[in-house]
């Protein structure tokens, strides 16, 4: 069992940028793939970037190439995402998830409980 804590989620101008992190406990985070996805209110969840278990495969999706940055930390049991340049549509829960199989299609097992992030212009 993996237990996903997020942090890092805040209130923001538009503009501004915000590293979210994931720490894990149960198990080392080191044979998992990771993702983060995010809901904003009143849409469906949808996904934001994946990594690989060793961290060289990196997937984004398009709202989130060029701006948001994925990485890990296996030696601390950690994932992040650093997000540049945040705007209004960028407002919603963002959650960090882990799993295994191939990329880009990663089946998730584990979720956090999210934490919010919240853009005004």
């Amino acid at each position: 069992q993996v237990q996903l804590v997020e942090s890092g989620g805040g209130s923001v101008q538009a503009g501004a940028s915000l590293r979210l992190s994931c720490a894990a406990s149960g198990r080392t985070l080191s044979t998992y793939a990771m993702g983060w996805f995010r809901q904003a209110p009143g849409k469906e969840r949808e996904f934001v970037a994946a990594i690989s278990p060793s961290g060289g495969t990196k997937n984004y999706a398009d709202v989130a190439k060029g701006r948001f940055t994925i990485s890990r930390d296996n030696a601390k049991n950690t994932a992040y995402l650093r997000m540049n340049n945040l705007n209004s549509e960028d407002t919603a829960v963002y959650y960090c998830a882990a799993g295994w199989g191939a990329p880009p299609r990663y089946e998730y097992a584990y979720w956090g409980q999210g934490t919010q992030v919240t853009v005004s212009t």
